[in-house]
C-alpha cells in the first residue's frame, strides 16, 4: 500500500503503475527474461489464467490466502499484461532493463 492517499482517480492510477513497475522489477532480477521467452504469449496467458483462477477461488470461497494477497494477484495480473503488450511489440524480447528492481 501507498504511503500516500491519492485525491484523484488519476492519481491513483499513477500509484498502481508505479506498483506495477516496482513488481515487475523485483520479479524480472530473479526470474530474468527465461521463463517468458521459453514460452512466448501462451505462457504470459496461461499465468495470468492460473492467477485469475487463484484470484476466483479465494474469492469465492472466502479464504484468507496464505501466501500472496489477492491485492497482490492482482498486481501480478496486471504486470503479466503489460509484459504481453511488451512481447506483442517485441519490446520484451529486445529491450534489457536498466532500473535496479
Amino acid at each position: 500500500m501507498p504511503k500516500t492517499q491519492p485525491t484523484t482517480l488519476d492519481q491513483a492510477f499513477k500509484l498502481i503503475n508505479q506498483e506495477l513497475l516496482e513488481m515487475f522489477l523485483k520479479k524480472h532480477k530473479d526470474y530474468g527474461k527465461g521463463n517468458i521467452l521459453a514460452n512466448k504469449e501462451i505462457g504470459i496467458a496461461m499465468r495470468i489464467s492460473e492467477k485469475v483462477e487463484r484470484a476466483k477461488h479465494l474469492l469465492l470461497s472466502g479464504q484468507n490466502p496464505t501466501n500472496e494477497s489477492i491485492e497482490e494477484t492482482w498486481i501480478d495480473i496486471a504486470v503479466y499484461a503489460v509484459i504481453g503488450a511488451l512481447y506483442r511489440r517485441e519490446w520484451f524480447q529486445k529491450l534489457e532493463v536498466t532500473e535496479k528492481g
